[in-house]
């Protein structure tokens, strides 16, 4: 505001003000004390699991004994050993190790490991992936 008039200074105070206290400060011990002291009427009200972990664990025991009942045998399918065979078999017929088959399939060598010993857990993409690149059939009828 240069070249408007004469330059003069503002001696207006300027007052800054706290914030008034939020509902977190309002509730510390240190403002319940001071309400307490000065004789304002306090209401105190516990939550049920304030402080504690007790929701966590509380709703586990209703799981708990469902899991106790259940006597049922949960588990993976496995690959059958007529398909391990299979697979194993077809593969030395062609000549390939198991590193070649995985790159002719574009899966990785542990995925055909796998399959071979049992321990996969059957995937039919894969399985037809694997009898195309070796030109046989290695599930039975199906």
């Amino acid at each position: 505001m240069a070249g408007i008039g004469p330059i003069s200074q503002d001696w207006e105070p300027v007052v800054i003000r706290k914030k008034a206290p939020n509902s977190a400060a309002k509730k510390d011990d240190k403002a319940v004390n001071a309400a307490r002291r000065s004789g304002a009427e306090i209401e105190t009200v516990k939550k049920s699991n304030a402080g504690t972990n007790r929701a966590a664990s509380s709703s586990t025991s209703l799981n708990t004994r469902k899991l106790d009942e259940d006597n049922e045998n949960l588990s993976h399918e496995r690959v059958p050993s007529e398909l391990k065979k299979n697979l194993m078999q077809a593969r030395l017929d062609k000549k390939l190790t198991q590193a070649k088959l995985a790159q002719l399939i574009n899966e990785k060598p542990q995925i055909i490991q796998e399959y071979e010993s049992g321990k996969a857990i059957p995937n039919q993409q894969i399985i037809t992936k694997l009898e195309r690149a070796l030109g046989v059939k290695l599930r039975g009828k199906k």
